[in-house]
């Protein structure tokens, strides 16, 4: 992620020794990203992340890092926040809300297999049931309230057959949510943007999920939707990979069967999940923040991944057995 605040040797060191992290050998700033400015930290006791929240406040934050201290406590590998002797976990570096965690072991498998699929889908399941019992509330911010607030802002970039698939697919969102058996869905913490390059492997091992700073709570179903719209498609024409997409289910329902109001609106979700990354990268792309130093994402690879969900839909039907469903 980019360096948008120059953080100097003395204060990633002070800091880090108030946590009881060990001396600073070296501090580096990482590249990449929009939202936040990473530092990747070394000391005598190991390798660290140290962030500076530049969107987030400090109002906001203590749901995310409460969250990941709640999910790494019970076994999901994510980046664990570090606190000091009084239990913060929350801190101030220039004058900016800032965390330090563990540096996740790997890299991201961005040509992902149909066993990678499956071990994101079976760690998934495990942290929805890990984080079942987190007691903070946050509703999914990107979410169908975001969703009305920001297709009127971007309607106006768009050419006619775009404008008519927003409004048409919003409206049909909207109608979804007010459904019974989506009422009925099973909610909870999500991560809600668990792509590809969230995710840490070391050969087929998942070692690591990060970047929470979208999550929220939201149905189990709409980050399954996320993540099948990620990572089992074709990226060039946003098909359905069947073989990654079963994979992926399969090991996910293993651990936490769906209901069958899930089985249900599987459809209508993953259409939901593409929806919700095509509005967010047109407004990135046309209404893009002062001063924002990254291209922005192309749009149309989501709006091509809806046409395709709205075309040949996915039925949970084609990717598990009867035997995969709770009541």
């Amino acid at each position: 992620m980019a360096v948008f605040t120059e953080v100097s040797h003395d204060e990633a060191s002070a800091l880090l020794q108030s946590l009881n992290l060990g001396t600073l050998q070296e501090l580096r700033g990482i590249q990449g990203g929009i939202e936040n400015t990473n530092y990747f930290a070394t000391t005598d006791q190991g390798e660290y992340v140290l962030t500076l929240f530049e969107r987030l406040s400090f109002e906001q934050l203590p749901f995310y890092l409460h969250l990941m201290k709640h999910l790494a406590a019970r076994g999901i590998p994510v980046p664990d926040p570090a606190a000091n002797r009084d239990g913060d976990i929350l801190h101030t570096v220039c004058g900016k809300p800032a965390a330090v965690v563990n540096r996740l072991r790997g890299k991201s498998q961005l040509a992902p297999q149909a066993a990678h699929c499956a071990a994101v889908g079976e760690m998934l399941a495990k942290m929805h049931l890990a984080g079942h019992d987190y007691a903070r509330r946050q509703p999914n911010l990107r979410g169908l309230p975001w969703w009305n607030e920001t297709v009127p802002l971007v309607l106006p970039h768009l050419d006619a057959a775009q404008a008519t698939l927003l409004r048409s697919e919003l409206a049909y969102q909207n109608h979804i949510a007010e459904s019974a058996a989506c009422v009925a869905l099973p909610r909870g913490p999500i991560h809600a943007d668990l792509f590809r390059d969230n995710v840490m492997f070391e050969g087929e091992q998942l070692t690591g999920f990060f970047d929470f700073y979208f999550a929220g709570v939201d149905t189990f179903l709409f980050d399954l939707a996320v993540c099948l719209n990620d990572w089992c498609i074709d990226l060039a024409s946003g098909a359905t990979d069947l073989e990654r997409s079963a994979a992926f289910l399969q090991a996910y329902s293993a651990v936490r069967p769906l209901t069958a109001a899930e089985r249900q609106l599987l459809p209508a979700m993953l259409r939901a999940g593409a929806l919700r990354f095509w509005i967010s990268r047109l407004w990135d792309f046309h209404l893009p923040r002062e001063a924002s130093l990254l291209q922005p994402h192309d749009p149309t690879h989501f709006e091509r991944v809806l046409r395709q969900r709205v075309q040949q839909p996915l039925h949970a039907a084609d990717l598990l057995e009867p035997a995969g469903v709770t009541a």
